[in-house]
């Protein structure tokens, strides 16, 4: 058996991969000038939503602008002096509580590996004792003599010195902070003028989609910052209330704080938490101010990202878990801390670029929390996979918001005929065919019992009990369902045999075998009203059906058939002449139609019979056109 040698990667593959690498390096080495202006631009949407407000108070554009920049400002300074103050407070109280400190340090260490460390003490003393040279004898005329010692003396610090040392530090960090505010003020000014250009850049030969990119993701990321901003304020304001009732020194330090490390995804609660865990321990000799401490973290971090977040962001952000993690790691080793701050954003950018342009949309996909496959290929693999349990609950979570009805209609028959197709053209390895009908059969039987809102509100409530209906309607099993000649025909039948079975009507699933010119005249007929005949791919067998209605016709020329070959409208009016040919009474487009028309036929009678018995034929046509049906047959 020969093997095709691996293909090798296209022009357009190497390029991309090119690009890539350019960017990646353009960002690592441009990061000096790149960082402040990423900063200026999410400070910008940030501050955005706060200069929109202004200015609708007629505040002016510039007014607006000056004003709501100026409020980061004043928080940020405000900040600086409550960290310094506290700051300068812990200096002087931390020293005193060294003693306590290493007394827990020594009893842990005593506690864990302390028989250890005796053992290593020991050894080590035997050691040197066994290397220690001997005594030195009397020393030899014209040896050398021994070293002398020599001390340094730095020179003394002049106050300009001093002055270096304190300003030069704060020079570089506060010309960043001006340099973002000033850009992004200038951001601000000329928003419009802005985005004009982007999109002239960009798209304008398709102004819709880029306006549309533009305006989802500056309104994604200025309510992920003002939800962002208000969750972790409120967060920090918690810790440090709760600090200050445990006892912790510098309460108000480690809730700003904390509420600053939580921009850093998943972790920044964590590394906010270990100052006060040490003072914790420090000041009190026992270990329940640690325990609290801990508690409250862990309790607040807990009910904060697993309650809080998901219900105020919703589906704000649309970033999946595993994105925000690799994207912290990315942009921390590209940027530094800066980067894992600025992560998430710049992240959720690269997430509406993926779907907004089509060359990008590998962005979405692996970035996004949208799935990655629709619920029908979902449902396909979960098949193949011979995965019933999967299946259910992926069709528990479509169904809180889909009736069952829907589900089959829009997910499970759409992917039997995904699976059928690839069964015609021999796609499917041996025993996944077997899989695929295992799988379906047993999520039939998993949402068998299955109740929604259809239930009290379906087509059968007001409608005529079933102990109005015609005689031959109430039998046991008064539809007779006839699958197709495809491999997944008779799961469809199965369906339909579920949908009217909760609504009170029995159904008879049989084989296309039962029904082929050798069988049909022994198929058993007795008590059947209505005759459904289910296709998945009507493409696949089209003369099949028409022959097969032919037979049932001949057989029971007074009952009504209906044809289902559940496909799109479209593929109903290219099959308009064949369904002359075919001369069924009904052609169901859906699991929907296929079920309102048979219990249509069955509420007919029943208002039919009224009609002959008590002359209430408004009645009768309000209980057939409740359903959307016409009262006469060959009606269109």
């Amino acid at each position: 058996m020969s093997v095709s040698p691996a293909e090798t990667p296209g022009l357009r593959g190497l390029l991309s991969l090119a690009v890539a690498v350019v960017v990646v390096g353009a960002l690592y080495f441009a990061r000096e000038v790149l960082i402040p202006i990423t900063l200026a631009v999410l400070l910008s949407f940030l501050v955005a939503p706060i200069a929109a407000f202004l200015r609708r108070w007629h505040f002016g554009r510039s007014g607006s602008v000056v004003v709501a920049m100026l409020l980061p400002l004043v928080v940020l300074m405000g900040l600086g002096a409550v960290i310094g103050t506290q700051v300068s407070a812990l200096v002087q109280e931390v020293p005193e509580e060294q003693t306590v400190i290493v007394h827990k340090i020594d009893t842990i260490r005593d506690a864990t590996i302390g028989n250890l460390d005796s053992f290593v003490k020991q050894a080590g003393k035997e050691l040197q004792r066994a290397a220690a040279p001997k005594a030195p004898s009397a020393p030899v005329a014209g040896a050398p003599k021994p070293p002398e010692r020599v001390s340094v003396v730095p020179p003394p610090v002049s106050p300009t010195d001093v002055a270096k040392g304190i300003i030069g530090p704060v020079l570089g960090p506060l010309a960043a902070m001006v340099i973002v505010f000033t850009v992004a003020t200038f951001i601000l000014l000329y928003r419009e003028d802005l985005r004009d250009r982007m999109i002239r850049l960009f798209g304008s030969n398709d102004l819709h989609r880029t306006t549309t990119a533009i305006d989802d993701a500056a309104d994604r990321l200025s309510r992920y910052f003002l939800t962002k901003f208000l969750i972790n304020a409120a967060f920090g304001v918690i810790v440090g209330v709760g600090l200050a009732l445990i006892g912790v020194p510098g309460a108000i330090l480690w809730g700003v704080l904390t509420a600053l490390a939580r921009f850093i995804p998943y972790v920044g609660s964590f590394i906010a938490a270990v100052p006060p865990l040490l003072l914790a321990a420090a000041i009190e000799p026992g270990w329940g101010m640690v325990i609290a401490v801990l508690i409250l973290f862990g309790v607040g971090e807990t009910v904060t990202g697993q309650v809080v977040e998901p219900m105020m962001y919703g589906r704000t952000t649309g970033l999946s878990p595993v994105s925000v993690i690799v994207a912290a790691i990315f942009w921390g080793w590209l940027w530094g801390p800066i980067g894992l701050l600025v992560s998430t954003p710049l992240t959720l950018l690269f997430v509406v670029l993926g779907r907004h342009v089509e060359r990008l949309e590998f962005l979405d996909v692996l970035l996004g929390d949208r799935p990655a496959l629709t619920p029908v290929e979902t449902l396909y693999q979960r098949a193949l996979a011979g995965d019933p349990d999967e299946a259910l609950d992926q069709a528990e979570a479509v169904l809180r918001d889909h009736t069952l009805v829907e589900y089959y209609d829009e997910v499970v028959l759409p992917a039997l005929r995904l699976a059928a197709g690839d069964a015609t053209r021999g796609a499917l390895y041996p025993g996944q065919l077997e899989r695929i009908t295992e799988t379906v059969e047993e999520l039939l039987a998993g949402l068998a019992g299955h109740r929604d809102r259809e239930d009290e509100t379906g087509p059968t409530v007001g409608l005529p009990a079933r102990e109005d209906w015609a005689a031959v309607w109430q039998g046991d099993a008064p539809v007779l369902c006839i699958a197709g000649r495809g491999p997944l025909d008779r799961q469809g039948c199965d369906i339909v045999a579920q949908l009217l079975g909760r609504h009170g009507v029995g159904v008879r699933v049989v084989g296309h075998e039962a029904a082929a010119r050798t069988h049909i005249a022994s198929l058993d007929t007795d008590g059947v009203a209505m005759i459904v005949l289910c296709y998945l791919d009507i493409a696949a067998a089209p003369s099949s059906l028409r022959y097969l209605a032919q037979r049932v016709r001949g057989l029971r020329p007074d009952v009504k058939v209906a044809a289902g070959f559940w496909t799109t409208k479209e593929d109903y009016e290219r099959y308009s002449d064949f369904q002359a040919a075919i001369g069924a009474r009904f052609y169901p487009t859906s699991l929907r139609e296929a079920v309102d028309q048979v219990l249509g036929e069955a509420v007919a009678t029943a208002a039919r019979g009224r009609v002959v018995s008590a002359d209430h034929e408004p009645e009768a046509e309000e209980h057939v056109f409740k359903l959307g049906l016409p009262l006469q047959p060959g009606a269109a």
